[in-house]
């Protein structure tokens, strides 16, 4: 491991607000002289865990510096100044990543190395074609696929983030938007830039993990990034239960606290593993359990199903199920289409253990849900006895998490039955 260099031989030299490129490097005694008497920075290293390999898969570069006291601390709230100027930010953020990168050039580091690179400055560059990061790779002679440039804040003009996205991208380096789910913007970037890596927003993670609407936002989000071709960073990881909640998402990566802060070194790729591995035995077990009751569910659901189907095809009379099991099934509702899709029944409800019947959807059609047109494009192809589920989702009525199982019950009747989908 090399050790982590609080100063670097040279400061690149900033010229102007408008064209902030750099042009030549200042010495060592002008760094003491221009940061020496302000913010002494550097960077320290995350590392980024890879959930299926548990090796560390690359390093997120944050900017760092000491406190009065010499701790060493983060050095976001001194980025975040509204007192500062941008030109000053830009010259101590460049300060930093040209560090990050000297330090990772001369690494056993076999990964990848992510830089954080301020949407708002971007918009001080006018000069595309002289970008500074790409002056730092070829001093350094580092391979620029192995460099992420991941975007933060959500301000900054998106088609110069286009313009700068396209320009990386054909120098070999890789895109990741960060904050992702932080807002709209944020959709807007990703459909604009369409990035590599998409880094779900920590605090909209670690309240997902908890439960509730923001776990079925994350999952949301989750599944928009899979469909288009990105990879998933879940940041703020530092609970085996924020690992077990990043593996149910799809999540490939973790970064956090459960494995390390920033540090000043690099790590061997396999400090993790044993860790790693003990971690997906458990949300193996888990998830298994959750698993077998889930089967369990559904193999009563479907019992309840053929009653309700038996029960339908004779004279029906809803008082004749109020003896059947019913209770804590998960059973909410059930009703009648016709082949159209037309709902031709009343909505039978079942809730506090009785029965109840409501006419005010009598007519509504529901043929163009995936549960009823899936069901019929089955029995196009003589597959007449499959039961279809609906994608899960929140019922207006109750608030409670349900879906919809659809099957055919004669000729020209087909059973509709919305249940509770929460398997914990």
């Amino acid at each position: 491991m090399k050790p982590e260099k609080k100063l670097f031989p040279y400061v690149p030299t900033i010229v102007g607000a408008t064209n902030a490129t750099i042009i030549g490097y200042e010495t060592l005694s002008r760094q003491h002289q221009y940061i020496g008497s302000e913010k002494n920075l550097f960077p320290y290293f995350q590392p980024i865990v890879g959930a299926a390999s548990g090796t560390i898969i690359g390093y997120e570069a944050l900017a760092r510096q000491y406190d009065a006291t010499g701790r060493v601390i983060s050095a976001g709230e001194l980025f975040s100044s509204r007192d500062i100027a941008n030109e000053q930010l830009i010259a101590w953020d460049r300060i930093v990543r040209r560090q990050a990168l000297e330090q990772f050039s001369l690494s056993n580091c076999s990964g990848y190395l992510t830089i954080n690179i301020s949407a708002a400055w971007i918009d001080q560059l006018s000069n595309f074609n002289s970008l500074p990061t790409l002056l730092m790779l070829n001093e350094f002679n580092i391979d620029r696929s192995r460099i992420i440039i991941e975007i933060t804040e959500s301000k900054g003009d998106l088609d110069k983030l286009v313009e700068i996205a396209r320009v990386y991208r054909r120098h070999g380096l890789k895109i990741a938007i960060d904050d992702f789910g932080a807002g709209f913007s944020q959709l807007e970037r990703v459909m604009a830039i369409q990035p590599d890596i998409i880094k779900l927003d920590m605090q909209l993670f670690q309240n997902a993990a908890k439960g509730g609407i923001a776990s079925d936002v994350v999952h949301l989000l989750s599944r928009l990034a899979k469909r288009t071709g990105c990879r998933i960073v879940c940041e703020g990881v530092e609970t085996v239960e924020d690992f077990h909640f990043g593996l149910s998402c799809g999540a490939q990566f973790m970064q956090g606290y459960l494995f390390s802060p920033a540090t000043a070194d690099f790590k061997d790729a396999k400090h993790f593993q044993k860790q790693i591995s003990s971690i997906r035995k458990t949300f193996l077990t888990k998830t298994l359990a959750k698993e077998a009751h889930k089967i369990e569910f559904i193999a009563n659901i479907k019992g309840l199903m053929e009653l309700l189907k038996t029960n339908l095809t004779a004279d029906f009379c809803i008082n004749k199920l109020s003896t059947a099991p019913f209770k804590d099934s998960g059973v909410l509702r059930f009703y009648l289409c016709n082949n159209d899709g037309d709902q031709i029944s009343s909505n039978f409800n079942f809730t506090d253990g009785k029965w109840s019947e409501d006419a005010s959807q009598l007519g509504f059609n529901w043929a163009w849900r995936p549960y009823f047109y899936q069901l019929l494009s089955l029995e196009s192809v003589e597959d007449i006895y499959r039961i279809v589920a609906s994608e899960r989702y929140r019922d207006c009525n109750t608030e409670r998490l349900c879906k919809t199982l659809s099957l055919r019950l004669d000729d020209d009747r087909v059973l509709l039955i919305d249940i509770a989908a929460e398997w914990r």
